[in-house]
């Protein structure tokens, strides 16, 4: 191999010395630990990574994996559908329950998936250099493949799953993700989706990690003609979190929907961040994003629409909106727009407030106490993000987060 351009230090340099003292190299990954070794981890004057800087991650030490992370699949609702378990980056075979028909999984090697971009994304360059594990999912042609749970558990080091899930056309899939650990470690799963013409892949992803963890996600997806990506994202747990997901719709009348809720407190920063790129005519997107801040937290928003010259008659659309329950919590909002064709219907907007004083006096001039007014505003806010749920035991097993979540806040 080359010698370094500079030297790495911390994680960085411990992540480069781990591949390098593995076996089974290959073109990809050795390209992608030079991309690495080049640029190390984003940083701050990135203008991708400006709202979040990496600082924590690179001087981070992580548990070594402990105990039996079969315990954590207590804490995780128990949906009546077929799953596929990994613990601390690896595929556990008796903690799963495959799907019998409908759907192909493989797994025991990263699902490399063809959408992932190692020179643009840094992370990604990380997760194809150190991946030893994901999996490969595939629902054929006109099959309703119903509900598959993909859960990850961690109990302390680095993980790296590499997943890829692709959809025939007119085939239907409703994936729901959660991740859930405990301890200090770092996940850095990376998707590759690919759903097919007036095909329809539902996404549901719970990020939950324990509260000394770092969760990166990058996740790619392809949307072809008259198809849909409809995602869902609720994140709830993590140190420091970001889930970056890059949508193209390159076929005609493809749709996205990227919509999010970030309950955050103490110390905790979260970011979600978008770019949904319109490459054929009359695509639509809608993105709806809701924050719910206390205590020191930070939140961040990025969401970016690109319009192409061929993509007439696009329909683009994203909110972010904010709830910032303490003087002390922040959110940066950063949506934005690109556009070069010109017959489009895009807009966007950020709101940042408090808890509206007259819904409050309202509430408890009826009798309403203080901490229950506070609840039904909150709950109240939350709602629009989670109307596009029709998942009905997912949306429950969220709404009980939820509750969960602010009764902690309350303590």
């Amino acid at each position: 191999m080359s010698t370094p351009a500079r030297p790495l230090d911390g994680v960085a340099g411990a992540f480069l010395a781990r591949y390098e003292a593995r076996g089974g190299h290959d073109a990809d990954r050795d390209g992608a630990a030079e991309l690495f070794r080049a640029g190390g981890l984003p940083g701050p004057r990135e203008e991708a990574w400006h709202y979040t800087a990496l600082r924590p991650l690179a001087d981070a030490v992580f548990d070594p994996p402990h105990g039996d992370a079969a315990a954590l699949l207590a804490q995780l609702p128990a949906f009546a559908a077929p799953r596929l378990v990994f613990a601390n980056g690896c595929y556990r075979a008796d903690l799963s329950a495959p799907p019998a028909q409908g759907i192909a999984v493989r797994t025991g090697a990263p699902a490399w998936g063809t959408l992932a971009r190692p020179a643009l994304e840094k992370l990604v360059a990380l997760n194809t250099m150190l991946a030893e594990d994901g999996a490969d999912i595939e629902v054929a042609e006109g099959v309703d493949a119903g509900t598959l749970v993909l859960a990850g558990l961690a109990t302390g080091g680095a993980l790296h799953p590499r997943h890829a899930i692709r959809l025939g056309r007119g085939a239907r899939l409703t994936l729901i993700e959660a991740n859930i650990g405990s301890g200090a470690y770092f996940n850095n799963p990376v998707f590759s989706v690919d759903v097919g013409e007036d095909a329809v892949l539902t996404h549901l992803r719970i990020q939950l990690e324990a509260t000394g963890a770092f969760h990166l996600s990058t996740l790619y997806a392809e949307v072809g003609a008259r198809g849909s990506y409809d995602s869902f994202l609720l994140t709830l747990g993590g140190r420091l979190a970001r889930m970056e997901v890059h949508a193209r719709l390159a076929g005609e009348k493809a749709a996205a929907h990227l919509n999010a809720a970030q309950l955050l407190g103490g110390e905790q920063h979260a970011d979600f961040t978008t770019v949904v790129t319109h490459d054929a005519p009359a695509t639509t997107s809608r993105q709806t994003v809701k924050n719910v801040l206390t205590g020191h937290s930070r939140g961040v928003f990025q969401g970016k629409i690109e319009v192409s010259r061929i993509a007439q008659k696009t329909d683009g659309y994203q909110m972010n909106q904010a709830l910032l329950l303490s003087p002390n919590a922040e959110i940066n909002s950063k949506p934005q727009l690109e556009i070069y064709a010109d017959d489009v219907k895009c807009s966007h907007g950020s709101t940042v407030g408090e808890l509206d004083p007259d819904q409050l006096f309202y509430l408890r001039s009826r009798g309403v106490p203080e901490a229950e007014a506070n609840s039904l505003l909150v709950r109240a806010f939350l709602t629009e993000a989670l109307d596009p749920i029709a998942h009905e035991a997912a949306r429950t097993a969220m709404e009980g987060m939820i509750a969960t979540w602010w009764e902690g806040q309350r303590a």
